[in-house]
């Protein structure tokens, strides 16, 4: 059941510090195998992920049998049978619609001698990381391709760890499948991050490392950040509701539980002016989870990290919402458009009591790779931006600069780089 708890400075500082350990940053112990693990495959290349691959995954690899063949393509879109197959396109197409309006283009402005412009340019490779075993989620397949697709991304890799017989979780193939990415490697973990950011003799190094993953591999991107660019380290799934007393108590509790059922370190909580919700929403729950194939998940996600927040007032559900800065908000108000506009930290919001936290997950469109553990006060979920690059365009006129080169060598020698001055002078030495 959620816990309840008034708002007070005391109660809203011990729960974000409960909130902040949930961070793989915060989960050190990990770190020093970790990279163990990277610099084994930085120097050992296939081997070393072979290695690991029998050790973690008990899966026999080779060069013979570590890229995904068609033939396993094609079985693995038949077993995904037709139905999925065909929900997974309509996701797809919703998906591609969308993240297809965040493209942006290179400009130029030319005026009095100057033309300043940014130039696009989509990254060439890019690496996405695929859970396997019970974490396996197709969706995800879409989420992290489609954007960098409509990026204009050359090169699309994926790694994604197989079982004891070799096999990868059919229907992640059957979504790469639709998508058209072909170049699959089975491997998973550390290990896989490792392949991508260094490069072995298999798989050429990425520029990027996208998708989600365990602790090892969270702190796996954290340290190749810098050889590669990363889309972020993620934490555990989270949701936050926001309601007010006409809010739908079974609602709630379904869509608590939606994400409870993640991960024992997922959060949950509901924030509201009104008590007896919080109470309607626990009889809900207890309803709901006999009926639940992932209760034991459930019940201590709940344990650990449900709670049902009891604000004064609307002000400060909005201030606590805003500290927390949640993956996921869903808020059920009276008016939850002008609930929205006074939010400012949040990964995705869903507004109104039909707009259920699943519909982002799955099919609407918006990116379900969000920011977590706080970090949506700074970061946004992943877009066509996470895949291009740009380069700033500068190009002047000798009449141009002559009007402002004195005051460029000033500002250089005022901070000591007569260099950089002299680079300026020197284009206009026969005035005298």
């Amino acid at each position: 059941m959620l816990k309840i708890i008034e708002i007070n400075e005391d109660s809203k500082r011990d729960l974000l510090s409960l909130l902040s350990r949930r961070s793989p940053s915060s989960l050190t112990e990990y770190e020093e195998k970790v990279n163990e693990i990277l610099e084994d495959v930085k120097n050992r290349g296939d081997q070393a992920v072979f290695d690991y691959a029998k050790r973690f995954d008990k899966c026999e690899l080779n060069q013979s049998n570590f890229k995904v063949t068609e033939d396993e393509i094609e079985t693995a879109k038949k077993m995904a049978g037709e139905e999925l197959l065909r929900v997974m396109r309509a996701s797809m197409q919703n998906i591609r619609a969308f993240h297809e309006r965040q493209k942006r283009q290179s400009f130029f402005n030319a005026e009095g001698g100057m033309i300043l412009g940014v130039k696009v340019t989509p990254l060439k490779r890019v690496g996405v990381y695929v859970p396997g075993g019970k974490a396996a989620y197709p969706s995800s397949v879409l989420m992290n391709v489609v954007p960098a697709q409509a990026a204009g991304v050359e090169e699309i890799v994926m790694t994604t760890p197989a079982d004891s017989d070799g096999k990868v979780n059919p229907n992640v193939l059957a979504a790469a499948s639709l998508l058209g990415v072909s170049e699959i490697y089975k491997t998973g973990g550390a290990q896989a991050i490792g392949a991508l950011a260094f490069g072995t003799e298999s798989i050429k190094k990425v520029q990027k490392i996208v998708g989600p993953g365990n602790v090892y591999v969270a702190l796996a991107k954290r340290a190749v950040y810098g050889h590669v660019s990363i889309d972020s380290i993620a934490g555990p799934s989270e949701i936050m509701v926001l309601a007010d007393d006409q809010a739908d108590p079974r609602f709630v509790a379904a869509d608590l539980l939606s994400q409870a059922e993640h991960d024992e370190m997922a959060s949950c909580i509901l924030v509201t002016t009104d008590r007896s919700l919080a109470d309607r929403v626990n009889e809900e729950i207890a309803g709901f989870l006999p009926k639940l194939e992932r209760r034991a998940i459930i019940e201590k996600s709940l344990e650990n990290y449900g709670f049902a927040l009891i604000a004064k007032d609307e002000e400060e559900a909005i201030g606590l919402v805003d500290e927390v800065a949640s993956e996921h908000l869903e808020i059920m108000t009276r008016d939850p458009w002008e609930t929205m506009s006074k939010v400012h930290n949040a990964g995705a919001i869903f507004i109104g009591p039909y707009s259920s936290e699943p519909l982002g997950d799955y099919f609407a469109g918006p990116n379900h790779v969000l920011p977590t553990n706080g970090t949506a006060k700074f970061f946004s979920p992943l877009s066509v931006d996470d895949f291009i690059k740009k380069s700033s365009i500068i190009s002047y006129s000798k009449d141009a600069l002559h009007k402002v080169h004195g005051d460029i060598e000033a500002f250089a020698v005022s901070e000591g780089l007569t260099a950089h001055a002299n680079s300026i002078k020197v284009r206009f030495d026969e005035e005298g």
